[in-house]
């Protein structure tokens, strides 16, 4: 008998490609989202629902196998209480019912912010988090609710992936390409020599699958093997666009105080994870998800940013005008981003 898959935050951007990955391994998926997907797939139970509704909840996990938690309020919302609702009692909600309807396994994508900025690379599954911002300290929280959970018996693996990038990823990366594509010039921050890591979408499905399907608690750091500096990456997408992008360093410290003071007013769709980290090295090592789950990362940092970039400029004018509800999958409003594009 095919094992039955539920995915939260399904009808979204890493969601819908997860929901994807696992009907081509032979699972029976089920969608748990507030939003329809942009597509129904008659092959996928569509169960449409808030997260923070607990008999909801409770109905989207029965008979299900392995949970997939993915829902989350990212920091472009900017509403705090929504942030905390959706991020603290949502996850005590799915965890709670996945233990009352004896779910085997459940799988929770966290996120690198809750390291925060690390004191030292790589980061190891041993290193004590420190989140610095209100995503990180939120997700950081959702770890916390797991592990109560793994306290009663609730088999729960927590997967912290790096920056996600992969065909269709938008949200602030929509800025970057839309500045690319028309020849603008990119920032980096004191000649972008931090290393930074990212972790192609198709590369996170893989490990969560391979989570799922391992029966013991567990904790995983993912991201991608081959990565450099956000300068590397930078150059390598402008000089493959050919629109004549260049890269521009600019001093951070004023940078980020800037980034931080139009955030603030709302007059910056950034929030203060990407001021915090945009100048600052981050990177895993995958050595533990390699031995325990033998999962690989298949692409590089150029690679997701120049399959981004291709799906971006393929898709453009549905983007530009389109309207979706996942911040992920829609363009952004750049406010006062966009004169400093212009002045680069």
């Amino acid at each position: 008998m095919n094992k039955t898959a539920l995915v939260t935050g399904g009808s979204g951007y890493f969601g819908s490609i997860l929901i994807k990955r696992l009907l081509e391994k032979g699972y029976k998926c089920r969608n748990f989202d507030i939003n329809r997907p942009d597509e129904l797939n008659s092959d996928v139970e569509f169960i449409q629902g808030d997260i923070r509704n607990k008999h909801v909840v409770s109905l989207a996990c029965d008979g299900v196998d392995i949970v997939h938690h993915n829902v989350a309020q990212v920091p472009l919302s900017k509403d705090d209480a929504l942030f905390k609702s959706v991020n603290h009692e949502g996850v005590e909600n799915i965890l709670k019912a996945s233990l009352e309807r004896k779910v085997k396994k459940v799988v929770y994508t966290s996120s690198s912010a809750v390291f925060g900025v690390p004191e030292c690379n790589p980061v190891t599954e041993k290193t004590i988090p420190k989140p610095a911002e209100s995503y990180g300290q939120a997700k950081y929280g959702g770890e916390k609710i797991c592990q109560t959970y793994i306290d009663k018996g609730l088999d729960v693996t927590i997967l912290r992936p790096r920056t996600i990038m992969g065909h269709g990823r938008l949200g602030i990366f929509q800025i970057l390409f839309e500045w690319i594509y028309k020849g603008q010039n990119i920032p980096v921050f004191d000649g972008g020599h931090n290393l930074y890591q990212f972790i192609h979408a198709d590369d996170l499905a893989k490990a969560c699958i391979l989570s799922g399907e391992n029966y013991s608690p567990d904790i995983f750091n993912c991201g991608a093997t081959e990565f450099g500096t956000m300068k590397e990456v930078l150059e390598q997408i402008c000089e493959y666009a050919n629109t004549g992008s260049k890269i521009r360093s600019i001093p951070m410290r004023p940078a980020v105080i800037g980034m931080n003071f139009f955030s603030k007013l709302g007059l910056s769709p950034l929030g203060n994870y990407h001021a915090l980290m945009y100048g600052k090295s981050m990177y895993f090592d995958t050595s533990k998800i390699q031995s325990v789950l033998d999962w690989r990362s298949e692409h590089s940092n150029f690679e997701m940013f120049r399959d981004s970039y291709d799906w971006y400029v393929t898709n453009r004018e549905d983007v530009l005008k389109s309207v979706t509800t996942s911040p992920h999958k829609s363009a952004v409003k750049q406010g006062v981003l966009g004169l400093v594009g212009k002045l680069l």
